[in-house]
């Protein structure tokens, strides 16, 4: 089920006044939801043009170009640090202490931020193939390399479908922080989900519907366990002989973006590529097969109805597929607020705790 869309008011209530930066920031998915708890976004980075164009007409601030340009001293200070950052080859794993293991990585230059400016969190985001990059050994320069910069870290694989949206996400989630430890146990996920049907448009004049004769149903789907309902195959013709009855269709270069998920499930993840082929779903109640539309994975990855999209439809497909999903991270910057981490005065924050919590027992009542 969607978690209560209410779980962030209180801070609403409670002026933070915490300032953070807005790295990789592709069209703003970070910034939307730290903004949602109250942060204020003192600069941007995002190098793409096109992105940058819709992170203007969202939040009226043209993005700073080429992260490796930056000064960091000419960076505002701020409490949070947040990059969804590519995952660049580490030419050198391990070798030496510090993050000099990391130089000619883009990751170079986030530590070289917060060696400058020493935010007391900082929030990074990559896939979860990260873990195994290099056999273990990038995560291990990157964890090294945050350790040697004096902040305590944190990692954990986090799901889209825990926090309130149709779609089997999942991300690497680091968090570094000056004063103790970010514990993802805080967390409060949501096990149960609601499936893709639930966030469909109810009409739309550019629906893309495939004719019968483009897809294969399976015998006797079963939902698996991740919440994926997988129902049949696009039909690609490839390699027609000696494959199994009612897979005749499968791709068997490119299995998974040819499936085709019931709206009764969630989402696969939403790739940044509009021709890798997912997108797909099953209509249930209309025996129909269709493309999700431009809103419909927006709202997936929990951005605003009115939030402005990019005049392409194929740019705005890629952008989603390369943003966050946002009520996750909203959930993250809760926590950093509700456990004090940027805030030393534990007097001051106990009386903020003691507001969230009072507010929220009104709303319970």
């Amino acid at each position: 089920m969607l978690l209560n869309t209410n779980t962030n008011k209180y801070n609403k209530d409670v002026m933070n006044n915490f300032k953070f930066i807005d790295l990789f920031a592709g069209i703003g998915g970070f910034r939307k939801a730290f903004e949602n708890n109250n942060f204020n976004c003192v600069f941007s980075s995002e190098i793409d043009k096109a992105c940058q164009e819709v992170y203007y007409n969202n939040y009226q601030e043209k993005p700073f170009g080429d992260i490796q340009l930056i000064n960091p001293l000419d960076i505002p200070d701020h409490d949070v640090l947040t990059a969804g950052f590519p995952c660049q080859p580490f030419s050198i794993c391990g070798r030496r202490k510090g993050f000099e293991d990391t130089r000619g990585t883009l990751f170079f230059s986030i530590c070289k931020i917060l060696e400058a400016k020493k935010p007391k969190v900082a929030l990074l985001e990559n896939v979860k193939h990260l873990l195994h990059h290099d056999k273990g050994n990038t995560l291990k320069v990157i964890l090294n390399s945050l350790e040697y910069l004096g902040y305590h870290v944190s990692f954990k694989i986090l799901n889209a479908i825990n926090f309130g949206v149709a779609q089997n996400r999942e991300r690497l989630i680091i968090i570094a922080t000056k004063d103790k430890k970010f514990l993802f146990e805080s967390i409060n996920y949501s096990y149960e989900f609601k499936p893709i049907k639930f966030f469909l448009d109810k009409s739309h004049t550019d629906f893309e519907f495939l004719d019968k004769s483009d897809y294969t149903l399976i015998n006797s789907p079963k939902i698996q366990s991740s919440g994926l309902f997988f129902v049949g195959y696009r039909n690609k013709g490839i390699w027609k002989t000696g494959i199994r009855p009612n897979t005749e269709h499968l791709s068997r270069v490119h299995r998974q973006p040819n499936r085709i998920y019931s709206d009764l499930g969630v989402h696969p993840t939403l790739p940044s590529q509009e021709t890798s082929g997912r997108f797909f779903i099953y209509l249930s109640d209309e025996d129909k097969v269709r493309k999700l539309t431009i809103n419909e994975c927006y709202r997936i990855m929990g951005f605003p109805e009115n939030f402005q999209k990019h005049s392409s439809k194929s740019e705005s497909y890629k952008q989603i597929g390369n943003s966050v999903c946002i009520p996750m991270v909203e959930r993250i910057a809760e926590n950093i607020l509700k456990y004090h981490l940027l805030n030393n005065d534990y007097e001051s924050q106990t009386k903020i705790n003691r507001i969230i919590s009072n507010t929220q027992k009104l709303e319970c009542a």
